[in-house]
C-alpha cells in the first residue's frame, strides 16, 4: 500500500495495520475526539482514482450505517481527506470465521449453528432495511473474544427494489446463489443461500463445491 498520513482527517491516529486486501486495508487506529479505539478502513490510493470503487466503498458505508444491529459492524464515519477516503467502524478484538477455519478445521454442531444463527438475525435486519448482502463468506463474519457475530463488508450491498439485477455476476463463487451465479435480479434469498454454504463449510471443513471458477458456478446452477 501507498504510504499514508499517520492521522487522517485530524482525528484518527493510525496506531497498527489489522488486516485487508485489494479493496481496503484495515487500521487499529484512535479517536482523538471521542478518545475510542476504532477500526479504519482505508481505499488504497490506487483504487481510489476508479469512480466505481469509490462509489463501491461509499456505498458499503452507507448501506451498513443504515444497519442497527448487535451483530452487524457499525459505521462511525466516512470521509475523504486529502485524496485518501476512509471509514471509521466500532473495533472488534477477535478473528473471521476462515481464520478459526484455518485453526480449527470444523466447528462442533452446536457451535455452527450459534454462529449462523447470528448471522441470519444480522441478514435479517438488513433485508429488513431493504438490503441484500450479496457477499456473505467466512471473511466477511468476524467473531469477538467474547463470541458475538459481526456481519462485515457491505461493499457489494443492493438496496432492493422487489429484485435487484446484478448487471453481472458480484460476490464469491463458493458461496453464489444460482440465480447470481446467472446474473439475474437477487433478493434476500441469496443470502440465505450463501449462509447454508458457509454453515456447510463450517461442518465439514470444505466448500460445497469445490474446483476453477467455471467448475464451481456450474455446480451451483
Amino acid at each position: 500500500m501507498e504510504p499514508i498520513s499517520q492521522v487522517i482527517a485530524g482525528r484518527y491516529h493510525l496506531v497498527a495495520r489489522i488486516g485487508g486486501g485489494g479493496m481496503g486495508e484495515v487500521f487499529r487506529a484512535r479517536d482523538a475526539v471521542l478518545g475510542r479505539t476504532v477500526a479504519l478502513k482505508i481505499l488504497p490510493r490506487s483504487v481510489a482514482s476508479s469512480l466505481v470503487s469509490v462509489e463501491r466503498f461509499r456505498r458499503e458505508a452507507q448501506a451498513a450505517a443504515r444497519i442497527s444491529h448487535a451483530n452487524v459492524v457499525a459505521v462511525h464515519d466516512w470521509g475523504e481527506t486529502e485524496g485518501t477516503y476512509y471509514m471509521v467502524m466500532e473495533y472488534l478484538r477477535g478473528r473471521n470465521l476462515r481464520e478459526l477455519l484455518a485453526d480449527h478445521g470444523t466447528l462442533e454442531t452446536r457451535q455452527a449453528c450459534q454462529v449462523i444463527d447470528q448471522v441470519l438475525s444480522a441478514l435479517s435486519s438488513a433485508h429488513a432495511e431493504g438490503l441484500v448482502h450479496r457477499d456473505i463468506k467466512p471473511e466477511n463474519i468476524l467473531i469477538s473474544t467474547e463470541g458475538i457475530v459481526k456481519v462485515t463488508d457491505f461493499g457489494i450491498a443492493h438496496v432492493r427494489e422487489g429484485t435487484s439485477s446484478t448487471g453481472g455476476i458480484l460476490g464469491t463463487v463458493a458461496y453464489i446463489a444460482p440465480e447470481q451465479a446467472r446474473g439475474d435480479g437477487v433478493d434476500a434469498r441469496a443470502d440465505i443461500y450463501a449462509s447454508g454454504c458457509v454453515m456447510y463449510e463450517l461442518l465439514t471443513g470444505a466448500p460445497v463445491f469445490e474446483g476453477d471458477a467455471a467448475r464451481v458456478l456450474y455446480q451451483h446452477l
